[in-house]
């Protein structure tokens, strides 16, 4: 019997090695990094590639207008952060914002966490010079740490075990709340426990009550369906360090098809989307549903070209195409693209992220976002689909639970001054609890127009 490792090259999932690979460090030890793959290759799959056939199909129904896809979480997972309070509190917000979409617009709520696995993150340089001292970047906890020195800065390929193991107890925990009663409707108003009182949680109070009175009327007639118990939240990272995607990827022994088990979507950045990279082409051998992002450099031809090579067999939900393309030019360049996806008949499910687009540095040295200039693309985002004739399929940002002061705006009104006061990011500013539960309100008040 031949064994897994035999029939993944069979399947040709190592065609990726000829390939340029970008944004990947530079391990100093490459017999820690081997002996690290190993144990990978040795460990059981973090996802089933039955869970992830689920996520194609609902995906799939994005694609048609008849689901929408919330796909939220942090920018950057740390391992010190992997607890359970704070994996609660980012399982309730997206609950609650999944409620609010799924109540206003009628629509089911196809959700995704950036959880589990989103401990990779792409740098403009390989290296951080301060007061002259040059180290490498910190390139996120699955590769270094971010401390400057040269200890915690140096790729330990032991970080990669220190990753499976933190999204193996992040998925347990996920499931644990997604499965176990935490997500029953019939505890709506408890979800809103723990969280600053704002605005946008009065809000929320109001449609839990009417939520509450439908769900007890149904079970007066009789009626109670067990959907309303439990919820399925998957779990996604962008497919970066290929040192961790390939030994985690597996055969399915229902198709002998090949699966990357670390997650059930995975997806391709703006700066690794090269159609000649190693990361279309490793990603182009494994069946998940698959994502790409899309910036406002990106040419109709480009995208034309990822769909040749990402879903030639144009299988609904294969494909989801992520824009993040600034508020500022989300109108312009946005548009021949969806034309030529259009015309060219193959299923692609439209997700925007009107995160990355729109960073900037406030005067008192913070990276942050303003809340207002992400609706703005948002609605730019509805805006093209609308006139083009095609369906605005989701939505995907990056949040927390916590009440933090990293995006400025929204109905807390913060301002320059108040970034300090709870900024905790280690990379990008993330909405906090009420913004999101302000932006979930208005996408439900787009999705039904």
């Amino acid at each position: 019997m031949k064994s897994s490792q035999e029939l993944l090259a069979e399947a040709g999932v190592d065609s990726y090695l000829s390939k340029k690979a970008c944004q990947q460090p530079t391990w100093p030890d490459r017999e820690a990094l081997a002996a690290a793959s190993l144990e990978l290759c040795a460990k059981p799959p973090l996802v089933f590639a039955g869970e992830a056939d689920q996520l194609r199909e609902l995906l799939g129904a994005a694609s048609a207008g008849r689901a929408f896809v919330l796909q939220g979480g942090d920018c950057a997972e740390t391992f010190a952060e992997a607890t359970a309070d704070r994996i609660r509190g980012k399982i309730k917000t997206i609950l609650q914002m999944a409620v609010v979409l799924t109540y206003g617009a009628s629509l089911p709520v196809v959700k995704i966490g950036r959880m589990a696995g989103q401990y990779a993150k792409p740098r403009s340089s390989d290296t951080e010079i301060r007061d002259g001292v040059e180290l490498p970047a910190y390139r996120g906890d699955i590769i270094n740490r971010i401390g400057f020195t040269e200890e915690e800065r140096t790729p330990d390929p032991a970080r990669l075990i220190e990753a499976y193991h933190t999204s193996a107890a992040t998925l347990n925990l996920i499931r644990a709340f997604t499965k176990g009663g935490f997500a029953d409707l019939r505890l709506v108003h408890e979800w809103n426990k723990g969280f600053t009182k704002s605005p946008a949680y009065s809000k929320f109070e109001q449609m839990a009550t009417e939520i509450d009175r439908a769900v007890r009327f149904m079970g007066a007639c009789g009626e109670y369906f067990d959907s309303l118990r439990t919820v399925d939240l998957f779990s996604s990272h962008e497919a970066l360090l290929l040192d961790y995607e390939r030994p985690l990827t597996r055969i399915d022994s229902r198709t002998g098809d090949p699966y990357d088990c670390s997650a059930h979507f995975l997806w391709i950045g703006e700066r690794t989307r090269d159609l000649d990279g190693a990361h279309v082409e490793f990603m182009s051998k494994v069946k998940n549903p698959i994502g790409v992002k899309l910036g406002p450099t990106t040419t109709p031809a480009e995208a034309l070209g990822l769909i040749e090579r990402l879903n030639p067999d144009a299988v609904p939900g294969r494909l989801t195409f992520i824009t993040r393309m600034g508020a500022d030019r989300i109108r312009d360049s946005l548009p021949p693209i969806v034309a030529a996806v259009r015309d060219s008949a193959v299923p692609v499910t439209w997700v925007t992220d009107p995160m990355h687009g729109n960073t900037f540095t406030s005067e008192s040295g913070y990276k942050t976002r303003q809340f207002e200039t992400i609706l703005d693309e948002v609605r730019g985002f509805f805006e093209v689909h609308r006139e083009a004739g095609t369906t605005p399929g989701g939505i995907h940002i990056e949040l927390t639970g916590d009440d933090v002061t990293e995006v400025m705006g929204g109905t807390e009104e913060i301002d320059d001054k108040k970034l300090g006061e709870r900024y905790e990011t280690l990379v990008d500013p993330r909405l906090n609890h009420q913004q999101s539960l302000e932006l979930a309100f208005i996408v439900s008040e787009l999705l039904q127009h």
